[in-house]
């Protein structure tokens, strides 16, 4: 297929749903202040990420089938995740960042791309034998690895994403009852552990204050409480655009980022938020549908990793700006300011696409050796 064919053959009622997001995010950066640098920054990296989506929806990804490439590519994103703890830049008391020129990138976001690859390769090969209790043990420790590296940041919220992950392409793969439950169980126990050993003070405290939400309304419970005040004022109609008092009279932080959801909702109201829900969904349907239609089960387990990756940080996100989760940092997909995560979220979608393109024209020797080929 020509190059410039397989750019027009892309999803483009995804594509449809992602600009309203990104333009909202603009919108919501743009009305607090009269000059925002991270509106301008903010445009260059979607030009950027555009560019990125388009260039990997044009590749032809059936070389992630073989085993050896994700092995490598597991491993040396590992070793990236290690180096953080060697020259990686602090900010917001976590080392998660390479910082070179001005320019900051956070492995983090990639590594959920990178698992969701190793994932979808194991599972495609094992669909039949998940039940058996070792491929839950030996999936877990393919997550459990980079999830320790980044908890250890630290950065709970990308952790937990990483968690959800394995989680939720276990469940697709079909995991058993009783397994599951004992999931829950090494969730527990995981959870005391980084309580007493792992957590930060202040994360600790962030959780804390989601279960006693008025217990610091002035110090570590600020953040939160403000946040919930923006979602309810916005009522109905909203505001208006640059008429959200909490961000503007600085009472709200972290709008671009951490608090976009809640900036939007107050000058937005319900019907904005209803609007980015239906958006989300869309998203989310659309690459259900190609996995439904995907050529193997490892594309069809990528693209199902995708949606669950966009679908948890999204949930995540308005959890912790409503007031239902506690504070994590979790970026809002496609409205938050940041190019990490941006070009992380465009880069899964344009491999899920790149895998699109391919998955009605497979022919039988590819599944069979899918399963019982030489890697």
């Amino acid at each position: 297929m020509p190059p410039l064919r397989k750019i027009f053959s892309t999803d483009w009622p995804l594509l449809a749903a992602v600009t309203p997001l990104l333009l909202a995010g603009l919108l919501t950066m743009n009305s607090f202040i009269t000059e925002s640098r991270f509106f301008s920054r903010q445009i260059v990296w979607i030009i950027i990420s555009l560019l990125v989506f388009f260039i990997a929806g044009v590749i032809d990804w059936r070389f992630l089938r073989k085993s050896l490439v994700v092995t490598v590519v597991f491993i040396v994103w590992l070793l990236v995740l290690l180096g953080l703890f060697v020259v990686g830049h602090i900010a917001h008391g976590a080392q998660s960042w390479f910082s070179l020129g001005g320019v900051s990138f956070q492995p983090a976001d990639l590594m959920k791309i990178v698992l969701i690859m190793v994932l979808a390769k194991y599972f495609s090969r094992r669909h039949i034998e998940i039940a058996h209790f070792r491929h839950l043990v030996v999936s877990g420790l393919y997550a459990f690895i980079p999830f320790v590296f980044i908890l250890l940041q630290p950065d709970f919220g990308s952790a937990i994403v990483i968690f959800s992950i394995w989680l939720g392409l276990v469940l697709v793969a079909g995991v058993s009852p009783r397994h599951l439950f004992l999931v829950f169980i090494v969730m527990i126990v995981s959870f005391l552990i980084a309580w007493f050993f792992l957590f930060a003070p202040y994360q600790k405290d962030r959780i804390l204050n989601f279960i006693h939400p008025l217990a610091d309304i002035r110090g570590t419970g600020y953040n939160a409480f403000q946040s919930t005040i923006a979602v309810g004022s916005g009522q109905v109609l909203g505001k208006g655009l640059g008429y959200g008092t909490q961000s503007r009279l600085a009472f709200l932080p972290e709008y671009q980022t951490d608090f976009i959801f809640a900036a939007f909702a107050e000058e937005w109201g319900l019907i904005g938020v209803l609007i980015v829900f239906f958006l989300f969904g869309v998203i989310i349907w659309r690459l259900l549908k190609a996995a439904t239609l995907a050529a193997t089960n490892f594309e069809s387990l990528f693209t199902i990793g995708v949606a669950i990756m966009i679908m948890i940080n999204f949930l995540i996100h308005v959890g912790m700006n409503s007031g239902l989760l506690p504070v994590t940092g979790l970026p809002l997909p496609f409205m938050s300011y940041g190019g990490s995560h941006l070009l992380t979220e465009f880069l899964a979608l344009g491999m899920a696409m790149g895998m699109r393109r391919y998955s009605l024209s497979y022919h039988r020797d590819d599944v069979k050796n899918e399963f019982i080929g030489p890697q």
